[in-house]
């Protein structure tokens, strides 16, 4: 008898401990991990009670020492509306209102002669000061509520990777691209689903460390973006933009080892802090969205292929004709002048159109298909970024030297820049490509922060070949580097060795054939050349007034490079490239 009451009493303390337990849990998830949201709604006013306060995850930006920096958060305010039946005077209550707020008189007086409507909303995202000195005026028939809205604190920085939220074909409130929209399962928070996501986060495994987004439970998104470097990025696409007028310059920084995305993005972009007034043409993402022929910066990447599948030697030479006529077509140098026997080098040194087309006629078509396609052009990158479309690669598909000659360097295909930067990084992998993205980590509210989990780098050259390539690379980027210095004295030549390659691509007339005075700029490099922790690629399109991308872009590049020198403290190269003969 004693035996069984000692076990209903066991079961008993432990059912009052698991009580305890739950409630311990409760305050801890109201008064310490969501106490800010609870604060909110106990210090509402006039709240009607179909009506939710607002909340969603936070996306982070990450500062080079690990801090994190909020880049879509939930700003808390108050709204303006009136009871009109309860307003006597609404020229009194306008001018009391007007003072505090900008008020349109047309709208405040047509609000306040809905006399059988109770709530007029007459103003949003009025700060809390603000808000709590209209409260004080206690006027009669103004309502003044506590509200909370998605703010972007960066204002237009990295806007078409952060997203944007607007209702959907279902009059959803959600996320509608960018990082908003990949991650909505997990920013988007659900109130009534407490206590499934407290049992889930107080059970989770938290050995895990690595997770899969598409699969994550609530929490906030922890992005590898340098908001300082984004800044500066930013600055310099602008900078190029205005002064060349041309229709769009990107940008993108990572780090070729691991795919990480330390800045990324477009301009003309738009503010999504103000979505009415900014240009619905700019709110999508070109860097995946958008496909452009790159020009010679795929030379690069012909030489690596050339070298690394046997078909060509380093220290092989070829007779530069300065013009060649595959299947009738004529194909020549940017400046039609022939160099006579040429060694593979001064392929990528002077950027010679023939040069490419040699090494893609000794490869033969299969092998320059197989290595573009194994670099992932024509193919989605896996960026954890919405809408992203494949490059075309159609002209590979045929039998004609010629359209084989002219992807050789850059021409008559077209890729994403997204794509472009995760095949040339493979010079700067030891050989590898590695999938690009943004989001590194998801955050939970229990305090758990788990990693996302990437595809494994993918060999597509050996170590050696993207060794040689570096080399010649290198040799590249003092000429250009002395012609920006001497248009601007302001600018240094950068303390690290840089591997760097210009791209001047002719745009596709729809007439037919290419414009001859309208083009597509592109600058690549890595660095340190010998242990590379940065890949930059830029570009514009349709710059005025100058022909060639080292006039566009070799300057923002080595203003970036010695920005992220600077900023992250790289020490110098030990032998700096002397710049080479040919450059005089």
């Amino acid at each position: 008898m004693r035996r069984s009451f000692r076990f209903r009493l066991r079961i008993l303390g432990g059912v009052i401990l698991c009580v305890v337990i739950f409630l311990i849990g409760r305050l801890f998830f109201i008064q310490i991990l969501h106490g800010s949201t609870y604060a909110a709604k106990a210090n509402r006013q006039y709240v009607s009670s179909s009506q939710e306060l607002y909340d969603r995850g936070t996306i982070y930006f990450t500062l080079k020492d690990g801090t994190l920096v909020s880049a879509a958060t939930i700003a808390t305010g108050y709204l303006i509306a009136i009871d009109p039946e309860e307003i006597k005077s609404p020229e009194e209550v306008y001018t009391e209102l007007s003072s505090q707020i900008p008020l349109d008189s047309a709208a405040f007086f047509t609000a306040a002669a809905k006399v059988e409507d109770p709530y007029e909303v007459l103003v949003h995202h009025v700060s809390y000061a603000t808000g709590q000195a209209i409260s004080a005026l206690h006027i009669p028939g103004v309502i003044v509520e506590i509200e909370r809205w998605r703010l972007y604190p960066a204002g237009t920085e990295a806007a078409q990777t952060l997203g944007f939220l607007a209702y959907n074909s279902e009059n959803q409130y959600t996320g509608q691209a960018g990082l908003e929209e990949s991650y909505n399962t997990v920013l988007e928070r659900n109130s009534s689903g407490f206590i499934g996501n407290f049992f889930a986060e107080l059970f989770a495994n938290l050995n895990t460390t690595a997770v899969h987004p598409q699969n994550s439970e609530e929490g906030n998104v922890i992005t590898s973006i340098e908001p300082l470097v984004e800044q500066r990025l930013d600055q310099d696409l602008k900078a190029v933009n205005d002064e060349y007028k041309s229709t769009e310059t990107g940008g993108i920084i990572l780090n070729p080892k691991t795919g990480a995305i330390i800045a990324l993005d477009t301009y003309p972009t738009f503010n999504p802090n103000d979505l009415a007034n900014s240009n619905p043409q700019y709110f999508g993402n070109p860097l995946v969205q958008h496909e452009y022929e790159f020009g010679s910066i795929q030379k690069s990447l012909t030489m690596s292929s050339g070298l690394d599948s046997g078909a060509i030697t380093p220290d092989e030479t070829y007779n530069d004709t300065g013009c060649i006529h595959p299947n009738g077509a004529k194909v020549c140098n940017f400046d039609l002048v022939a160099r006579g026997i040429t060694p593979m080098i001064q392929i990528l040194d002077q950027s010679l159109n023939v040069g490419a087309a040699f090494i893609a006629t000794q490869m033969g078509h299969a092998t320059q298909r197989k290595y573009d396609t194994a670099l992932g052009l024509g193919e989605k990158t896996g960026i954890d970024l919405p809408g992203e479309i494949t490059g075309k690669l159609q002209n590979l598909n045929t039998n004609q030297d010629v359209n084989y000659d002219t992807a050789s360097f850059g021409q008559g295909i077209a890729v994403t820049p997204i794509e472009m930067i995760r095949a040339l990084a493979a010079n700067a992998n030891q050989g590898a490509i590695v999938t690009p993205h943004v989001a590194t980590a998801i955050q939970y509210a229990d305090g758990t922060t788990k990693q996302i989990a990437y595809p494994a780098p993918i060999q597509v050259f050996k170590p050696a070949t993207a060794a040689i390539v570096t080399h010649m690379l290198v040799t590249v980027f003092p000429c250009d580097a002395r012609i920006a210095m001497a248009a601007d004295p302001s600018l240094l030549m950068p303390i690290v060795n840089v591997a760097a390659k210009t791209g001047t691509a002719q745009i596709v007339n729809p007439q037919g054939g290419y414009y001859s005075n309208i083009f597509f700029h592109s600058f690549w490099g890595y660095f340190p050349a010998n242990d590379p922790q940065f890949a930059i690629l830029l570009y514009t399109n349709r710059p005025q007034g100058v022909e060639y991308a080292s006039g566009t872009l070799t300057a923002p590049f080595m203003d970036l490079t010695n920005f992220l020198v600077n900023y992250y403290q790289l020490p110098p190269t030990s032998t700096p490239t002397p710049v080479p003969a040919f450059c005089d």
